[in-house]
């Protein structure tokens, strides 16, 4: 029986010894397997982790040449930006140029109307001193002067004639002219013509006499209220109005001009500038209004271009 339980004892100790041998071994080889699997599992976040920090350092390289890129881009737009802008203040200096030229030409067009005008009448007069001429001339008796000889003395009596008839009676008409002579002066008007009163008040305007300016104009206007260079008188009053920086009655003026005389030259200009007034009071819609219609009725003129040059800067207010 204690034999029994000895042997028994070195079963146990024997099975107890070899039992932990057996699963250490197998443990051992799964522990290294599990290390491999570790190692590699490590070495694959390591390369996981290399590739992000590759991809990030090349996405951060993106994003700061895309950053330049923008800078630049910005840049350029905005040099792009400045030189429109310099090339459409340069345009409408020269269209402004242009325009003054243009009003330029017309005033020295209106002013050789207005001389020709002169001539035409001085030519009438003396066709009708000339008409007089003949009238008188066809007048005179057949027994009367030749035409082309002076009396060389007083004048002799008929054969036939009494005594009192040796000179021409006072009263008698026949051998007489009539009062309007071309030795007697001719006619005076003391009213001056419409091109001289234009031009008086024309030159006090560029010599930046105003007052006495206005007060010609108006003249001129109140003489001749039909004549197209009170047209001209009505514009340059408008442009007196503006340059003492009163729009308002400025657009007056100019309304004179587009109603009274629809086929003056200065009808342009004074859309224009009336639209600069409306401008200057604040009332961008009806000066829109007027640049439109100045583009529409004369849209290859200078004023047209300086009207969109207006509108498009009034559109990006």
């Amino acid at each position: 029986m204690t034999r029994f339980h000895s042997l028994r004892r070195c079963i146990v100790f024997v099975a107890l010894a070899a039992l932990p041998s057996l699963p250490a071994h197998a443990e051992n080889k799964d522990m290294i397997q599990l290390q491999t699997q570790v190692q590699q599992l490590q070495d694959a976040i390591a390369k996981l982790q290399q590739t992000n920090d590759e991809s990030f350092g090349m996405l951060k390289a993106l994003i700061q040449q895309t950053a330049d890129s923008v800078n630049t881009m910005s840049t350029t737009v905005n040099g792009l930006k400045l030189s429109m802008q310099n090339q459409q203040e340069a345009v409408s200096a020269s269209n402004q140029q242009v325009s003054g030229q243009v009003q330029s030409l017309n005033d020295s067009i209106d002013e050789l109307k207005a001389r020709m005008a002169r001539m035409e009448k001085a030519l009438n007069a003396i066709q009708n001193q000339q008409q007089t001429t003949n009238a008188a001339l066809s007048n005179l008796p057949q027994g009367g002067i030749p035409a082309g000889a002076a009396p060389s003395g007083p004048p002799q009596a008929a054969p036939n004639a009494s005594p009192n008839q040796g000179t021409a009676p006072d009263n008698g008409t026949d051998n007489q002219p009539p009062s309007t002579s071309p030795s007697g002066p001719p006619p005076t008007n003391t009213q001056p013509s419409a091109g001289d009163m234009y031009r008086g008040a024309y030159a006090d305007y560029i010599s930046a006499r105003y007052s006495l300016a206005s007060s010609e104009f108006t003249d001129l206007i109140k003489a001749y209220p039909d004549d197209n260079l009170s047209g001209n008188g009505w514009y340059y009053l408008g442009e007196m109005q503006m340059r003492t920086h009163k729009p308002t009655l400025a657009i007056k003026d100019y309304d004179q001009v587009l109603t009274r005389y629809v086929d003056n030259a200065k009808v342009p200009a004074a859309l224009l500038h009336k639209a600069q007034a409306l401008i200057d009071t604040h009332q961008n819609e009806a000066a829109e209004r007027e640049l439109h219609s100045l583009i529409q009725r004369f849209p290859v003129s200078p004023e047209a271009s300086q009207a969109r040059a207006k509108l498009n800067a009034i559109r990006a207010q």
